[in-house]
């Protein structure tokens, strides 16, 4: 499963994030480090199901033809100035990060947290400094990892059989950081890894970063911020989001107030909802925040990092290629996140080991063809695996 990590300073929203995310119980407090270890839930990413656009009948795996995949999703100890060096939580911060295939920063957008997460007055932190500082905290963090090991390196480095991509590959194999990515990037910064300084390492470090662990940074709490400010961000690539109003959304939807699905870009009070009157207001005053910046930002950051940061795909795995169901009739029963370019043969393996090791062909669903191990799966492909396993 493809895992996300929250991260950011302390007592920028990161855990009232997660909750939105997850529904998961973690606690939520307006006080640097109220995440002291890890929270792990299932977050969703949102899709088209084809059920819709196919009409087939039966479908009970999505919402009104709103399909929502799983992904593991992390939320990790807030991160100060100088973690690298072990300030605050850092060391444990940054190795939470070990596990995560992208990353989502979570920014205070309203400036009410200082750089150290005390709250302060709104606006008087300014934002957009915060948003180089997760990157720059990461990069020496690897820095001082592969720094460590770099006078040992440099000795084997004179001798002529040792392969120094090789090396650093081995140092940095906990970041899930390969030997081709090394080389990758030593060529493309035109960096002899052999004469290098430890100065020099700094940008390998960061490329190495940007490739294995893609960061995309969430304007928090936008309902809070200048609207102007928001449109900076925005150009920044920030997603602005409001993780207070969709845990709001969520709640109110699960006990039976609103009719509402995470991605939405409005809701609807139900007709028979027993509301109080304050509660009513609050819900006219979320109707009006969703409808201004068209939702809340949060299923909408949790499909970017997914789909764009990590280009990934849903492709839909089915037993008969007719009725699209599996052996036991259900219809469209999985739905698996493929990397782009990925192939029937790569379904198969994920489907199952001993599926992909006696792989013959595939079926595409839509149109009844088979297609080679080579074929290249699109978004949305519903695939039949012809295997010699079972």
């Amino acid at each position: 499963m493809i895992t996300l990590a929250l991260a950011g300073k302390p007592n920028c929203g990161k855990s009232t994030f997660f909750k939105a995310a997850t529904m998961a119980q973690v606690e939520i407090a307006n006080y640097p480090f109220t995440t002291i270890d890890a929270n792990h839930g299932v977050a969703y990413v949102r899709t088209t199901c084809p059920c819709k656009t196919l009409g087939i009948e039966g479908c009970t795996q999505c919402h009104d033809g709103v399909r929502f995949v799983p992904v593991a999703f992390v939320d990790v100890a807030g991160l100060v100035p100088d973690a690298h060096k072990g300030r605050g939580l850092g060391n444990q911060f940054l190795d939470n990060l070990r596990e995560a295939d992208a990353i989502l920063h979570v920014v205070d957008a309203s400036g009410a947290t200082d750089a150290e997460g005390n709250p302060v007055e709104p606006g008087s932190h300014d934002p957009r400094g915060d948003v180089t500082f997760l990157k720059f905290e990461m990069t020496m963090w690897v820095h001082g990892i592969l720094a460590k090991h770099w006078a040992r390196l440099q000795r084997q480095a004179q001798q002529k059989t040792f392969d120094a991509y090789e090396g650093v590959a081995g140092v940095l194999a906990g970041l899930g950081i390969t030997y081709e990515e090394v080389k990758e990037v030593a060529a493309e910064l035109d960096l002899d890894l052999r004469r290098a300084s430890e100065e020099d390492l700094v940008p390998l470090c960061e490329r190495l970063l940007e490739m294995t662990k893609p960061v995309i940074f969430v304007a928090n709490k936008m309902d809070m911020a200048p609207d102007a400010l928001i449109d900076e961000m925005k150009e920044m690539g920030g997603i602005p989001t409001s993780a207070a109003a969709e845990l709001a959304l969520r709640m109110a939807a699960d006990g039976g107030f609103i009719t509402y699905l995470p991605g939405d870009t409005s809701f609807a009070i139900k007709p028979d909802a027993k509301l109080s009157t304050p509660q009513r207001a609050a819900l006219e005053k979320l109707q009006g925040l969703v409808e201004k910046y068209e939702g809340t930002g949060v299923q909408q950051a949790l499909n970017r990092a997914v789909f764009d940061l990590l280009n990934q795909i849903v492709v839909y795995p089915v037993e008969d290629e007719h009725r699209f169901t599996d052996k036991q009739g259900r219809v469209l029963p999985d739905a698996f996140l493929m990397k782009k370019g990925s192939t029937p043969k790569d379904l198969a393996f994920r489907v199952h080991t001993e599926i992909g090791e006696g792989f013959l062909y595939a079926v595409d669903a839509r149109t009844g063809m088979r297609i080679k191990e080579s074929t290249e799966l699109k978004d949305g492909d519903i695939i039949k695996i012809v295997s010699t396993r079972k």
